[in-house]
């Protein structure tokens, strides 16, 4: 079988790329063939993304992409969730999509609790409540600019706008639709009785069609100008991490997936969602993915802590690599001190190695020295975090976990992935690295009809990736050291 060639565009809230994917009917390779920075623009007090300027980069990956290769087969974009552009009726864009983290949604989620229980909203929509949820966006935009709204036709997600760029096809696809809390993924429909009790227009919703399909041929003049022969844009998961959970190289069941980053996200793949009140309590989202399955998560501080700490050293001229910070955690005394990961005061930006000895002084633990000790902490704490939520997991859904899947870039993190194992009592694989690059390229390949579904996809990914595993040790001293972790949660730091 010849091979098959698919651009993936993975777009991210910092960096944007294009991978070639080539797929030979067993094993899948990738190249990285564009690199591109993305980040918010500040215009007038107002956060945005310069989605002009993006577009423009996709098409130099198209054509780094055609330069590579003689023909592709497909070409998928995903992108981080909820943002989206609104489209007047001839197809002109109104104005530049705002960036989540906008001030623009203050004061929004109080708002439509005032006409809508959070109760209800969870039972139609049953995402997580988020104040950046597209839902207090376009709240906003309903409060502080309704002429701009009845001037709409269309809204598109932006992995959707830039499809519609491509093609001139104006639809949504079900994973990135599904993080906005506007959708019912259960009755796979825009959730009406919402839009009606909150005043908002469901005529500008556009049509959802599920991963995997076909939106439209490449427009000729974007063909012409980066040398790609005639190429269907096809929607692969168009949420990122829907992407990356497609290329999990699992199989059976008993298993819950990581996708570890500067976030993690903590799941297990279901064939519905969960919107029971011990879920919305337990702050759980119920996401839509690859083949109708429902991606029921919880987000969780991921090796920001970590990140924000080698920012700190470096600025105060004292840089650390990777593998230096991992040899001095690993020497550094284990189960010294905890933190909370997402205790609101490592949010923001900042002194993280001063904020971590802050919240131990202030909960009355020894506090961390050296740099190893300081990591030591945020990792340990972290691979706590998931044993809470593995341990959620287990009672909301019923079912026992027995392995987790670490994927994305947190696998390169060897320290994390093995107390990981050891804190959960699981068994850790981890790997791809490039799982949202993966998943991307495989939903394309299942689109050309070159891998039957899901589980074909994931068996390609375990074929094409060198997985390690590492098994659980030492569970006594976790559990003690789990007892200490949530009596501090519990009783907060202040």
């Amino acid at each position: 079988m010849a091979d098959s060639h698919y651009l993936a565009f993975d777009l991210g809230a910092s960096s944007g790329r294009a991978v070639l994917g080539s797929f030979d009917g067993q094993r899948l390779k990738l190249e990285e063939v564009h690199r591109f920075p993305n980040g918010p623009v500040r215009v007038l007090d107002h956060i945005h993304w310069d989605v002009v300027g993006l577009f423009e980069q996709i098409r130099k990956g198209l054509a780094a992409g055609a330069a590579r290769v003689k023909g592709l087969d497909g070409i998928g974009i995903d992108t981080w969730g909820v943002d989206f552009g609104l489209l007047s009726r001839d197809g002109q864009l109104l104005g530049l999509p705002y960036h989540y983290r906008d001030r623009r949604t203050q004061g929004m989620m109080e708002a439509a609790f005032a006409r809508v229980p959070r109760e209800q909203i969870y039972a139609q929509t049953g995402i997580q409540f988020m104040p950046l949820n597209t839902l207090y966006q376009l709240l906003s935009v309903a409060a502080n600019d309704p002429a701009l709204l009845d001037a709409a036709d269309t809204l598109l997600f932006m992995p959707d706008l830039l499809n519609y760029w491509l093609t001139g096809v104006r639809q949504s696809e079900f994973s990135i639709a599904s993080t906005s809390q506007l959708y019912d993924s259960a009755g796979n429909a825009w959730a009406g009785p919402l839009f009606d009790k909150l005043g908002l227009p469901l005529r500008i919703m556009p049509r959802v069609v599920p991963p995997g399909t076909a939106i439209g041929g490449l427009l000729p003049d974007i063909a012409e100008g980066t040398g790609l022969k005639p190429v269907q844009v096809i929607a692969p998961a168009c949420h990122d991490t829907a992407a990356a959970v497609a290329a999990v190289p699992a199989s059976g069941e008993g298993w819950a997936y990581i996708s570890s980053g500067t976030w993690s996200l903590v799941g297990v793949e279901l064939p519905s969602p969960i919107r029971t009140p011990e879920a919305l309590a337990a702050n759980f989202t119920n996401e839509g993915g690859v083949a109708g399955t429902i991606r029921f998560l919880k987000n969780v501080a991921g090796l920001w802590l970590v990140q924000e700490c080698q920012r700190t050293w470096e600025a105060q001229g004292r840089p650390i690599s990777h593998d230096e910070l991992a040899k001095m955690a690993e020497a550094a005394p284990p189960h010294v001190c905890f933190v909370d990961p997402d205790d609101p005061c490592f949010a923001e930006p900042g002194d993280m190695p001063q904020r971590i000895r802050e919240y131990c002084l202030a909960s009355g633990q020894p506090v961390p020295q050296t740099q190893g000790e300081v990591v030591r902490c945020a990792l340990e704490s972290l691979a706590l975090k998931y044993r809470m939520v593995v341990r959620q997991i287990e009672q909301l859904t019923g079912r026992p976990i027995e392995v987790l899947h670490v994927v994305g870039g947190g696998v390169r993190n060897e320290l994390l992935c093995r107390l990981t194992a050891d804190a959960t009592g699981k068994l850790v694989i981890a790997g791809p690295a490039e799982a949202t690059a993966a998943g991307n390229v495989m939903v394309q390949a299942m689109a050309r009809g070159r891998v039957s579904g899901l589980d074909e996809i994931r068996q390609v990914v375990a074929r094409s990736t060198p997985l390690r595993c590492y098994e659980p040790a030492a569970r006594q001293e976790w559990a003690d050291a789990s007892g200490r972790f949530e009596a501090l949660r519990k009783r907060g730091h202040h």
